[in-house]
């Protein structure tokens, strides 16, 4: 079984023993992104003598984490499903997936394997099924430094079920987003206040740090001040500020009628976006 992939010279899989070890340290050290040969067999990888035109498996849909980014805080443990369809004219085995980061497979600084030594894979037709992991991330463990925050790699594979296991890998078949939880709030005073009257709106933007474990001020971003009436569901955007460098938003609007203020941030590729809890004004 010869290793390939549509990119330049890659690896990644699975240990056997992945449950036991770590995936990363506090300290950055104890990574481990395993190679093809450890995930489907030393044996095969090293003796087996394909022909130049072995059927490879072919991977048409890969899932992570429903589509959704991944935001880790300052601790807690979270798991996801990840998954892909592979195809092969024998059918398939086995798949696996994992996301790491870094520059190339041989340089990364975080990784994410998964819990199952083996895939769970549901034939959709005699060629073809739809492979099934977990991957489970603890924030005070895994996520030591904040440059982790972005786009991170996705490595996927699938092995045939053939006599010589026929296998596809690619280190750099997708990316998906890890991000650092944030936090909005919002405050609206004084109130009650008189109608045409000023009020001042606060609040402060925070996001994870996970370096020194607290959550931080979020600085220069834009943030868009919003309002809906007493008697309405839907928030109408006021005006937009930037956050200082602690975090900090400050504006000043007139009373008109009751309502509820917030502040909304629309996120970044390192940051979720998120809203405040809308903040009552009685207007007399």
């Amino acid at each position: 079984m010869r290793i390939r992939t549509t990119v330049a010279a890659v690896s990644g899989g699975l240990v056997l023993a992945a449950l036991a070890v770590p995936v990363a340290q506090a300290d950055g050290g104890g990574l481990h992104k395993p190679t093809a040969a450890e995930r489907f067999g030393v044996s095969r990888a090293a003796t087996s003598a394909a022909a130049a035109d072995e059927e490879l498996p072919v991977v048409s849909k890969v899932t992570v984490n429903g589509g959704k980014n991944i935001v880790a805080g300052l601790t807690g443990v979270q798991t996801f499903d990840v998954s892909l369809t592979a195809s092969h004219s024998a059918g398939i085995q086995d798949a696996y997936i994992d996301l790491w980061h870094g520059r190339e497979h041989a340089d990364y600084d975080g990784v994410f394997v998964p819990n199952e030594q083996n895939a769970t894979c549901t034939a959709v037709s005699a060629t073809t099924s739809t492979c099934k992991l977990t991957i489970t991330v603890d924030a005070g463990r895994y996520l030591y430094m904040n440059s982790l925050a972005g786009t991170w790699h996705v490595t996927a594979a699938a092995i045939a079920a053939d006599e010589t296991g026929s296998d596809y890998w690619n280190d750099f078949y997708g990316t998906h987003r890890v991000q650092r939880a944030s936090k909005l709030t919002a405050n609206a005073a004084p109130e009650p206040v008189k109608k045409g009257k000023t009020i001042t709106v606060t609040g402060k933007l925070t996001r994870a740090n996970w370096e020194t474990r607290k959550y931080a001020g979020y600085s220069t971003q834009p943030v868009k001040l919003q309002f809906r009436k007493k008697d309405s569901n839907t928030y109408t955007t006021v005006k937009t500020v930037k956050t200082n460098s602690k975090g900090d938003l400050k504006t000043t609007v007139k009373a008109t009628v009751d309502g509820f203020y917030r502040w909304s941030f629309a996120g970044t590729s390192t940051t979720p976006a998120v809203n405040a809890a809308g903040d009552f004004i009685d207007v007399k």
